[in-house]
């Protein structure tokens, strides 16, 4: 308020129609704040002074009988009017604003379920019906990212009990699906390793079984793709509830992006804010993955968790850690789990970014010679487990019908059925610029790091630009001579291929050689 300025000059600056109900005209700025809802006042709007409206304040924007809750920025240049209140993007587009409408503005009510959350952090246990405000809260668009990180601080620590407590609210944030079928399967991996597309594989084996498998997968967020992402560079994988059903009964499986079905909902807020903060306990992992299976009517869940220095996994002792607390979890709700360990020490496939893993994938079910055995042999082990747990078949007869579903033809045919089913089929492009990274010394490939690879696929624009990304020609325990090609990195423009050579130039470990000769 300037000095001598009054709360009745103030009140008389905001415009008549608005001084009952409060009410600014939208305006689109046209901001891309992702999932976080902003909207946007002048520093000197009367209505800011008059409610003592303040910068990372939590507003209330109603129109009709739709609201939503969002973060105000205050701007002091020219882009807004006295009368106006800008909206970011994600903003117009969940309350569903138009151009010309008026909206009322008004402070959020009091978050009375952050006290259940600051126990927590005091060491109160938290019971479920203090998890369900908290998610009802969540939902609602009522917590900021400040107050979701101290949530996800919270949940560090979680007794057994509370783990299922929130493993069961979690489930029901969204929609909930039922089948009809005994045996409903998925598969799921704890991530780590770039290039780990299974899944692809996987479905069209257990479906051409005739097992149903109507997988939801994940965009990636800090990697260079999630399998959402790579079968998106193939087939649509945004669907409808309603359309995905009709997949999966037509097909006997699906490959979708799980967003787009409202499962579990409140799990992808969640991650957003996990990833930010680099914190990915392993408690709040248990529930975050099996929330998603128990909403989708998964029977029958096998879990990859691959082991190695650079994967999420990286000891022996933290796998057997982590799968006390899955199988805990999981037989609370009846789920039938098995959990597999991996060699996590390496990318899976030579392909790391959307289109290149699209393309090793497609090189399997084909039965191309030079197709990754790596990649090979990981599916049809995981869909061998899948299979002997739902048909009583030994491991090895299951992993003798996987292979003769591969090699046969039967895999490639279902996974073309399932992308035509979900909207057709479409054809890989290239990136045009590339780099190849060769072997400064003759010798062995000792060490590949996980995370550098990846960061340098992403980098190059994976998966934001599908075609960019790395492959890699020399995995581990190759013999290599001096000057002989490591890895190629792909990028669509000289700039990304520039910064993913400028960081690789910095990190030069993340392929190590033992030297020796030949």
């Amino acid at each position: 308020m300037k000095k001598n300025e009054t709360i009745k000059e103030i009140r008389q600056q905001i415009p008549q129609k608005s001084l009952s109900s409060f009410t600014l005209k939208v305006k689109r700025i046209g901001i891309d704040t992702k999932k976080h809802l902003v909207i946007y006042m002048r520093e000197d709007c009367a209505l800011c002074k008059s409610e003592g409206f303040r910068s990372e304040a939590r507003i209330q924007i109603s129109l009709g009988e739709r609201w939503i809750i969002a973060t105000l920025n205050v701007v002091t240049s020219e882009i807004l009017k006295n009368h106006e209140i800008g909206f970011s993007e994600s903003a117009w587009v969940k309350l569903g604003v138009r151009v010309g409408d008026e909206v009322i503005v008004s402070h959020a009510n009091p978050l009375d379920s952050f006290g259940y959350v600051r126990a927590k952090l005091y060491g109160k246990p938290l019971a479920r019906s203090g998890f369900k405000n908290i998610m009802k809260d969540m939902m609602e668009g009522r917590y900021s990212d400040i107050q979701l990180s101290s949530f996800i601080t919270a949940c560090v620590d979680l007794s057994q009990k509370e783990m299922i407590a929130l493993t069961k609210t979690m489930s029901e944030t969204g929609r909930q699906l039922k089948w009809g079928h005994k045996h409903i399967v998925d598969k799921h991996c704890v991530g780590g390793l770039p290039g780990n597309r299974t899944s692809m594989l996987v479905v069209p084996i257990l479906a051409a079984q005739g097992l149903i498998i109507p997988k939801t997968s994940s965009r990636a967020i800090t990697s260079p793709s999630g399998t959402a992402d790579t079968m998106e560079v193939l087939a649509p994988v945004t669907l409808s509830m309603e359309a995905m059903k009709r997949v999966v009964e037509k097909e006997g499986g699906c490959l979708v992006w799980g967003g787009s079905v409202d499962l579990s909902p409140i799990d992808d807020v969640l991650v957003q804010v996990e990833r930010a903060l680099d914190l990915d306990s392993s408690k709040q992992l248990v529930a975050s993955v099996l929330s998603k299976k128990i909403a989708a009517g998964s029977t029958d869940v096998v879990i990859d968790m691959p082991i190695g220095p650079t994967a999420k996994v990286r000891s022996k002792k933290e796998a057997q850690f982590l799968s006390s607390l899955f199988l805990n979890v999981a037989k609370a709700f009846d789920l039938n789990l098995t959990i597999v360990v991996t060699d996590g020490r390496q990318p899976v496939g030579r392909g790391i970014g959307p289109v290149l893993e699209a393309r090793d994938v497609l090189s399997v079910l084909r039965g191309d010679e030079d197709a990754p055995q790596d990649l090979r042999e990981r599916g049809l082990f995981l869909a061998a487990k899948i299979m002997g747990s739902c048909k009583g078949h030994t491991p090895q007869a299951a992993l003798l019908e996987a292979k003769r579903i591969l090699d046969d033809g039967r895999a490639l045919k279902k996974f073309e059925a399932i992308c035509e089913a979900q909207g057709g089929m479409r054809e890989l492009h290239f990136a045009s610029f590339k780099y190849v990274v060769t072997a400064k010394c003759e010798g062995v490939v000792k060490n590949i790091d996980n995370r550098l690879i990846a960061r340098i696929a992403k980098l190059s624009g994976a998966p934001d630009s599908p075609s960019a990304g790395v492959d890699l020609h020399t995995p581990l325990g190759a013999h290599v001579g001096k000057g002989q090609p490591l890895f190629t990195i792909y990028a669509t423009s000289a700039g990304e291929l520039d910064h993913a050579l400028y960081y690789f130039e910095a990190h030069q470990e993340v392929i190590k050689i033992r030297e020796g000769s030949l």
